[in-house]
């Protein structure tokens, strides 16, 4: 099984050819079919790309990613292939153009295998939510992977693709990578270009990465970052592929997080375990006081929902997507074509941002929402004039069986730790921890300040090194 870039590109130099490497993904894919982490397999041009890469190969043209076989979480746009975002409401819908993140990795000549299951519009934390049935956790499948990246996160952990893209809201990369016993990154806010990935929120969407491989998120993130014409909110900061770290870091506990009663016990003995392994090594620990921890959950998900009801207007029924049949004019069309093509957790989010951006509620809820969100951010700008990177559990306990959260509010508190990085903008990641007694995995976050991905990446190995 190809678990890295390295040992797809190590089999290649060895005398397998890409179509091969394909081949044994393609049969992964058909033997874990029960996973329901693919909703489709792009076999034709999957094939025809091997081929093409190849010739390539043998010409020494070769991109950075000759062989890396990619799956794409179905929100992300591939000319001429099917993307529904989950959803009945985009049902056999065909993209007219590829995302600006797909289009790089293309161009360095990864191979896409197929499109990835997700809580329907990325609007989920269990990926129960998708329109054609939940995602289910590789090593039980009793168990939810997280979301909405789940088939993103259960493709990358059961090695049916070399690495996976997926998007991250509140969380939605990180939360399934604690779940999953993978690598999950969010770069900065406008490192990675939107372009072409179908909005849930706007001022916080980010294309994120799933990997087995801290390299290998390394590789996808520095091609597919850095400015983009089509993308007018992508930073035209440079990017940073190297920055002078110092031997010891620096890193701060938020104090207020570790205290919450819903964190898991086992979950906070193997982070303070990590911790002191971190100080046993000569790395400097700080502890914050973080006084806004009670409005975080509450301003995320008033801010998205908003942004959510602005973006999901256009899935009308008269543009593209589904139509009503035997609706009479154009009120009838509207109403019974959202009402058949969305689900009831978006449905829920639309209605919910709807009352928030009404004439009455506008002051009361969207604008003091931003007004806590600044509030949030300069909060976490100055720890990080203290500090180099702060380490946070990832989801408060390890994953639960499908179907046992039922209730909207503790679905939403799956995200407490993991909407913060996207409120602020700050990148975040998370990275393999522990395991529960129920034999599930838990990961740890790190989080750094804004276009510090470098960095973020030298802390992360700081922190497996320690752990090892």
């Amino acid at each position: 099984m190809f678990k890295s870039v390295r040992e797809v590109q190590s089999a290649i130099s060895s005398g397998s050819s890409v179509l091969e490497i394909l081949e044994h993904y393609l049969t992964r894919i058909q033997n874990h079919q029960h996973l329901n982490a693919f909703l489709e397999v792009f076999e034709e041009s999957a094939r025809r790309d091997a081929l093409r890469v190849q010739e390539k190969i043998s010409k020494g043209t070769a991109g950075k990613l000759a062989g890396v076989v990619l799956g794409i979480k179905d929100n992300l746009c591939y000319q001429g292939h099917t993307v529904t975002a989950s959803s009945q409401i985009l049902e056999n819908f065909t993209s007219l153009y590829t995302a600006t993140s797909v289009q790089r990795l293309l161009a360095e000549d990864a191979i896409i295998i197929g499109r990835l299951n997700c809580d329907e519009f990325a609007m989920g934390s269990s990926n129960e939510t998708s329109a054609y049935g939940p995602v289910l956790n590789y090593l039980n499948p009793d168990f939810v992977p997280g979301g909405s990246s789940g088939g993103s996160a259960v493709a990358v952990q059961a090695g049916l693709c070399t690495v996976a893209l997926g998007s991250d809201t509140g969380g939605s990369v990180r939360q399934p990578a604690s779940w999953t016993g993978t690598i999950g990154l969010k770069p900065t806010y406008g490192r990675i270009s939107r372009y072409g990935l179908i909005a849930y929120a706007s001022s916080f969407d980010q294309v994120g990465v799933f990997s087995s491989d801290l390299d290998d998120a390394w590789l996808l993130y520095s091609i597919m970052a850095g400015k983009d014409p089509l993308d007018a909110t992508s930073s035209s900061q440079p990017v940073s592929q190297s920055t002078d770290i110092p031997t010891h870091l620096r890193f701060g506990i938020i104090k207020d997080y570790m205290e919450l009663p819903g964190l898991d016990a086992e979950v906070k003995s193997a982070f303070n375990g990590a911790v002191q392994k971190l100080r046993e090594k000569g790395h400097a620990i700080k502890e914050f006081n973080f006084p806004y921890l009670d409005f975080v959950v509450p301003v995320y998900y008033v801010l998205s929902t908003a942004e959510a009801s602005s973006n999901l207007a256009r899935f009308d029924g008269i543009h593209f997507g589904k139509r009503a049949e035997n609706a009479e004019g154009i009120d009838e069309t509207y109403v019974n074509s959202r009402t058949e093509g969305f689900g009831l957790e978006v449905k829920r989010r639309i209605v919910t941002g709807t009352f928030v951006l009404s004439n009455e509620q506008y002051e009361a809820y969207y604008a003091k929402g931003q007004k806590v969100r600044r509030l949030l951010y300069q909060a976490t700008k100055d720890m990080f004039k203290e500090v180099d990177c702060i380490l946070l559990p990832t989801t408060p306990s390890s994953a639960f069986k499908i179907g046992d959260v039922k209730d909207p509010i503790q679905m939403y508190l799956q995200d407490i730790f993991t909407v913060h990085a996207n409120l602020t903008g700050n990148p975040a990641m998370n990275i393999p921890l522990s395991q529960s007694s129920n034999g599930m995995p838990f990961g740890i976050q790190l989080m750094t300040d804004h276009f510090e991905e470098a960095l973020l990446f030298h802390a992360s190995r700081t922190v497996n090194d320690a752990r090892d």
